[in-house]
């Protein structure tokens, strides 16, 4: 039987830097807040050509009082829908932001922890029953196997 190093798990999306182990939340509010006022933007536009298209079906006289009930239905469904975007789109890009924290600080703690067993698994001090159990209980505990308790 060989024992190897152990290598930290590499997350993609999260970089870490080695001075200080802080890394780079991937989620920016200010992207979030643009896709959802071009969701809306797209949806009034959706709303406004149906309702030209509807009226000039209905009158047949002209382009022109189709054309403005379709952008007065496109201005309306814009005042009505963007500001509730908007306030969704902040708490959820909160949200996300605060779930990212939260998985980076897992990994970074789980990265730590399997650095420490690299280095236990290297010093030849440490008996090989030891190791073995220690590597055993850090893994049983990431895989959701087990529970890290220790006795006195």
């Amino acid at each position: 039987m060989s024992i190897s190093a152990i290598t930290p798990i590499n997350v993609k999306g999260i970089n870490f830097t080695a001075q200080n182990n802080e890394y780079e939340n991937p989620i920016n509010r200010k992207t979030e807040r643009n896709l959802s006022v071009w969701t809306s933007l797209g949806a009034s536009l959706l709303v406004g050509g149906t309702a030209y298209g509807l009226t000039s079906c209905v009158t047949k006289k002209g382009w022109k009082i189709p054309a403005a009930i379709g952008g007065a239905a496109a201005i309306v469904w814009l005042a009505l829908t963007l500001p509730s975007r908007l306030y969704n789109t902040k708490v959820n890009a909160f949200t996300k932001e605060k779930e990212m924290d939260v998985f980076s600080r897992q990994k970074e703690a789980q990265a730590n922890i399997y650095n420490d067993i690299n280095n236990e698994i290297k010093d030849e001090d440490v008996p090989l029953e030891e190791k073995i159990s220690h590597y055993a209980t850090v893994k049983m505990a990431d895989n959701g196997k087990g529970l890290m308790v220790k006795d006195a």
